[in-house]
């Protein structure tokens, strides 16, 4: 099992001001604990199950970008974009940059949305269930086009592009990675069976089940099962031991995920999540 560093606290002892130097650190750290991917939340307020609202949080791909520089290896990317936050094509455009100045690291993670509260306070449009899931589809299908060779007008219900010209290309081929977060039966996971090299489940009780909905998915788009990555999200706090993580990452395991994304809850000196992950590689492998 692969791990993953997923960063969806920033509320560490330093505060803002040592935030920037805390995090280069941080990233650098993981890097040399083995840990292959890092990812952060497509927030702009901390959510709840994480801590306050009012705990610091950071814009996603501006993040990325910072994190890129202070990194040689790890793949970088979302976990994940909301739909109703930016333009496709906008979209898009940011993981190619990302992709292009990390030597080809980047991935896109993207779902329909839920933070009403959020898009309410910020003033994002939160359309409907039906509607986001309609824009996720065609915000896919822009991202894929515009990963392509082809420049040609993109029509659809929600988004008209008269050119999807997309210079420079990423460097991943046949594009940057892309994982579908969710585990909606009927609309998330088809989508992850038509169109995605990854899902990303919450590793609860009903996990093999939501697996077997994705194989049927497959078998009903011609995809083959296998081809899709399970990923999957574990917690960790103060309180956690090796022992303890490496018994949730077995458990995981079990059920199918080949990769689990790590994130802290209560832990304000990212050096100690960076130390205890530095033991769950080796003793994992």
């Amino acid at each position: 099992m692969q791990l993953g560093l997923h960063i969806a606290d920033f509320t560490w002892n330093g505060g803002p001001a040592t935030l920037g130097r805390d995090l280069a650190a941080h990233v650098r750290n993981a890097e040399a604990a083995g840990i292959a991917r890092i990812t952060v939340m497509d927030h702009f307020w901390q959510i709840r199950g994480v801590g306050p609202t009012e705990d610091d949080m950071l814009s996603a791909y501006t993040t990325l970008g910072f994190i890129a520089a202070h990194t040689e290896k790890a793949m970088l990317h979302t976990l994940v974009t909301g739909v109703t936050y930016r333009e496709p094509a906008l979209l898009a455009k940011d993981v190619t940059t990302l992709d292009v100045l990390s030597g080809g690291r980047a991935g896109l993670g993207i779902g329909a949305a839920w933070n009403d509260e959020e898009s309410a306070g910020l003033g994002f449009r939160f359309p409907s269930t039906r509607e986001r899931f309609e824009r996720l589809e065609e915000a896919i299908r822009i991202c894929l086009q515009m990963w392509s060779d082809s420049e040609d007008p993109f029509a659809g219900e929600h988004y008209q592009l008269g050119r999807t010209l997309n210079s420079p290309q990423s460097l991943s081929r046949p594009h940057p990675y892309l994982m579908i977060g969710g585990g909606g039966e009927r609309k998330t996971l088809r989508l992850v069976a038509q169109y995605a090299d990854a899902c990303n489940l919450f590793g609860g009780p009903d996990s093999a089940h939501k697996l077997d909905v994705l194989r049927r998915h497959c078998d009903d788009v011609g995809r083959d099962y296998d081809t899709v990555e399970k990923t999957t999200m574990i917690s960790i706090t103060p309180a956690s031991t090796v022992s303890t993580v490496i018994e949730q990452l077995d458990a995981q395991r079990a059920l199918g995920f080949s990769v689990a994304y790590v994130f802290a809850s209560g832990m304000r000196e990212p050096s100690a999540i960076t130390d205890l992950l530095g033991e769950v590689v080796p003793a994992l492998a």
